[in-house]
């Protein structure tokens, strides 16, 4: 099946994989949205907001955005150090 891009390219449609990072020790699995572009793969990361990368092969583009994620996570980190917050748990 093929997809028709604003542009009127004809592409793949998204692919929805998982992107693992590690945060603290922890591996935490992130769903990222892959698409095939005339220049390799776009991918984001639609619960970060803001949190795009890509690559040339499928493999380059996911290796890209974990690095975008956990990028994205240290400066989320850095942006609430010494302000007052509060963890929850959400069960999966």
């Amino acid at each position: 099946m093929l997809a028709i891009a604003n542009d009127g390219r004809v592409c793949s449609p998204l692919v929805i994989k998982r992107s693992a990072v590690i945060v603290g020790g922890l591996s935490i699995e992130y769903r990222v949205k892959l698409e095939r572009t005339d220049e390799g793969y776009a991918v984001w990361c639609p619960g970060l907001p803001g949190c795009w990368s890509q690559g040339a092969t499928e493999k380059e583009a996911l290796e890209s955005i974990t690095d975008a994620i956990e990028t994205y996570l240290a400066t989320v980190e850095e942006l609430v150090k010494d302000k007052v917050s509060r963890l929850v748990e959400v069960p999966a």
